[in-house]
Parts: C-alpha cells; sequence; structure tokens
C-alpha cells in the first residue's frame, strides 16, 4: 500500500506522520501547500501517477470557521471542490480514499447523539461547503470512507488547547461559553483509527461512507478549558458564558455530540475518553 496524506503538514497529517513506523509494509507519501494543491486537477492527478499511489487519506481543509463566513469561495474551493475531485481521481484510478468531514455539518438543535443516517443542516459556510464535500465525494467515489471528527486539538498546530495554556498564563481569569457542548478530539486518536480503517480488508467494500470518530464523553467548552487548567497547573480562573455574550461571525452548533456505535461495531475501535487523551497531549506539550 502507497499511501498520500494530504493537507499533510496539519494536526491530523503529523500525527499520522509520528505513526508510519509502526506500518512497515506501508509507504507514506506527503504533501501539503505549496507542493501540492488538491483543487489542481492535472497536478493531484499527475503527483498520484508519479508515486503510484493507491490510497488517499485527505486531511487538506479550510477550518477557519469564522473566516470562511467572508471568504465563502476558498472555503469552497478547498472543503468541497478540492475533495471532489480527489474522488473523481480515486475512482478513474482505482484508488481508496478515507475523507475526513467535521460534526459541524448538523444545526446542533438536537439533545441526543448524532448518527450517520441524520439529516445534516449546516449553520455556517464552513459547515455548508465541508457537506458539499462530503456529497461530492460520495458522489464521484461512493467507496470512499468519510470520517466526521470533532473539535480536533493536538500538541502540534492552532488549537483550543494550546490556546487555552497560552492565555491561561496571560491572564488572571478567562470566560469561555458554557452552553455548547461536544466531544473533543486528540488528532492521534483520530489518526490510529484512520489506521486501523486501512487495516481492515474490507475498507470499501462492505465498509464505506459516512463515520463518526471522536473521543468519548460529553463536555462544554467552559469544562474542557476548566480541565486544561487543571491539567496544565495554571491558576487562572476559568468563568462560565453563554454563546451571546461572545459573538462569531459563524454560528456554531450549541450540541454536536455523534454517536460513535457505527464505527465502533464495524472496526472494532475502542475509543479512548477525552480526559484520558487529554492527559497525553498535556504531557507532550510539557516536554516541547
Amino acid at each position: 500500500m502507497k499511501i498520500l496524506v494530504t493537507g499533510s503538514n496539519g494536526q491530523l497529517g503529523t500525527e499520522i506522520r509520528k505513526r508510519e513506523n509502526n506500518y512497515p509494509g506501508w509507504n507514506f507519501v506527503y504533501a501539503d501547500l505549496p507542493d501540492l494543491d488538491i483543487t489542481e486537477a492535472a497536478q493531484t492527478e499527475a503527483l498520484l501517477l508519479q508515486e503510484k499511489i493507491t490510497t488517499i487519506i485527505n486531511c487538506a481543509a479550510y477550518t477557519a470557521v469564522d473566516r470562511a463566513e467572508s471568504d465563502v469561495d476558498t472555503a469552497r474551493k478547498v472543503n468541497a471542490t478540492g475533495p471532489g475531485i480527489l474522488a473523481k481521481l480515486a475512482t478513474k484510478l482505482g484508488l481508496q480514499l478515507i475523507h475526513v468531514s467535521t460534526d459541524f455539518v448538523f444545526n446542533g438543535k438536537g439533545c441526543t447523539p448524532y448518527t450517520e443516517d441524520q439529516q445534516p443542516d449546516p449553520l455556517s459556510v464552513y459547515g455548508r461547503t465541508k457537506l458539499e464535500g462530503e456529497e461530492l465525494v460520495l458522489k464521484a467515489a461512493p467507496n470512499s470512507v468519510i470520517l466526521r471528527t470533532s473539535w480536533l486539538y493536538s500538541a502540534h498546530g492552532n488549537n483550543f488547547v494550546k490556546t487555552m495554556q497560552r492565555l491561561g498564563n496571560e491572564r488572571a481569569e478567562l470566560k469561555v461559553i458554557f452552553d455548547q457542548a461536544g466531544t473533543p478530539t486528540w488528532a492521534g486518536d483520530l489518526a490510529d483509527a484512520i489506521l486501523t480503517i486501512l487495516s481492515d480488508p474490507e475498507t470499501g467494500k462492505t465498509k464505506r461512507g459516512i463515520y463518526h470518530y471522536s473521543n468519548e464523553g460529553v463536555v462544554s467548552w467552559y469544562d474542557f478549558a476548566s480541565e486544561i487548567m487543571d491539567l496544565s497547573g495554571i491558576s487562572c480562573k476559568v468563568l462560565p458564558i453563554e454563546t451571546k455574550e461572545y459573538p462569531t461571525p459563524a454560528a456554531r452548533p450549541s450540541y454536536s455530540v455523534m454517536n460513535k456505535s457505527k464505527i465502533k461495531n464495524g472496526f472494532g475501535l475502542e475509543i479512548p475518553h477525552w480526559k484520558e487523551s487529554l492527559k497525553v497531549v498535556i504531557e507532550e506539550l510539557a516536554r516541547l
């Protein structure tokens, strides 16, 4: 197997790279801007042929949720057009495609964990363009696997955990939203899940379509921030506020917890609780 990881400089791509030695029979090719633009079909096809790729893990995405509200064309190009091109090429060349999507395809008005067959209704440009990407992938490459994830973080790149640590060290107190609930996901756990899925001989055959993956548990941003401070030994006081007290250009789902029964039953995954994985990342950050 020869695997192309797109968007490889991001959090998920970095975690996949850290695990490649666990799969000695696989060859990994890592690509990101400016060397690979997945919205350029000719450039992408040339790389796939040159490297004799058999599998694509698409980690490339436009994830600046608020900026997407005023940068619609770029968000759509990266989150929808690019995945659609990858899907067409996967079908044309007979490749396996795993595409990463988001909990933001839901409106968050529910109160029980979302299953894969529930109707999406995104609230933001980011969510809408990611949903468009899902639809284009499934239309062009129906044997693909789409993984929706949520609240991704790691010891690398820009994310909520690192932001809270930085602000916590700078300020005596922080106000964090308490009326949005979801599940944090360590990019390392998601990387492990993806590589497990690729190890399954039925992936792309009987096991295809949309799956939900996040860590276990449910938490608000306020409680998540409080746990980050506690584990980091930061004395900053965290105060709960309502969403309306912190207006943003893009609306967020107030409840975006996902049901993970399908992926656990389909691939035999044991998913860690978010607190367990947060401890791992806090310890890693302390070593950096």
